[in-house]
């Protein structure tokens, strides 16, 4: 059988022993001039994601959380600012100590730099920024568009936990990932566990993040596991493992001010 989206054609046959290096090698791509951006996006919105990840000092975090929830609800109410806040949360297995903050910016980058600009000019964001850097060992962000193919995160009622799964693609390999996740997302809607996926526009390139929710741990083991009853997901894995150059997961905690709780 053959699979044909957004101008990429793979071959999906088994042919015994040399399969494996078929999908290590064998990849046809078909030219076009569209940006990977404009080929996997939902085109008529604009949406535009921000995630920060944050590294508090191990002794500043209850503080640094009280501080964020004083300030960030805030920002996400009021309608001056052009951007919502998705989700925050603490790590929980991972990088310990640390904090990851979801924004949506609708209308994209002209939303982003409002934001930015407006942000300046508040005396209460400011004395946060400054108040907040005692607190952190290290902190970097990114600029994430969504996948056309994943649901667009809303806020939910917990209690929740958050697995967010970021994996480092080898360049070139993004448009062959969404043909394939474009069907495997199917394949992970039936508890309701898929919340986003998004991909790297700014920072580390070739960057994707699946974010999902479970009710806990167990659930997460249970959901995982009836993937692979279903036939086509080992599919799915099969191809998409060879795409990967790195892959890292952290198991999240919603804090207070999260709207995904």
């Amino acid at each position: 059988s053959r699979i044909i989206m957004w101008g990429f054609t793979t071959s999906t046959s088994i042919n015994g022993k040399d399969s494996w290096f078929k999908s290590l090698f064998v990849r046809k791509v078909d030219p076009r001039k569209d940006a990977h951006a404009t080929l996997l996006t939902k085109n008529e919105e604009s949406n535009l994601y921000k995630i920060q990840f944050h590294n508090v000092k191990p002794e500043c975090l209850d503080a640094y959380n009280k501080l964020c929830e004083e300030v960030l609800p805030s920002i996400h109410a009021d309608k001056y600012y052009p951007c919502e806040l998705v989700g925050t949360w603490n790590t929980w297995y991972g990088d310990q100590d640390q904090a990851v903050h979801l924004w949506r910016y609708r209308g994209g980058y002209p939303a982003l730099t409002e934001v930015m600009n407006k942000l300046k000019q508040n005396p209460e964001f400011t004395a946060y920024r400054k108040e907040r850097g005692k607190m952190l060992m290290s902190r970097r962000n990114q600029l994430l568009l969504e996948f056309s193919f994943w649901n667009e995160p809303v806020p939910r009622e917990g209690p929740n936990i958050y697995e967010l799964r970021s994996y480092q693609l080898r360049p070139g390999t993004m448009i062959e990932w969404g043909n394939y996740w474009a069907r495997a997302i199917g394949y992970r809607q039936h508890n309701s566990e898929a919340v986003g996926g998004f991909f790297s526009q700014i920072g580390n390139l070739y960057m994707v993040h699946h974010l999902w929710a479970y009710k806990d741990l167990q659930s997460r083991e249970d959901t995982r596991n009836g993937a692979w009853q279903q036939e086509g997901w080992d599919e799915v894995v099969y191809y998409t493992v060879p795409l990967i150059q790195h892959m890292d997961s952290r198991i999240m905690i919603p804090t207070k001010a999260s709207p995904l709780q």
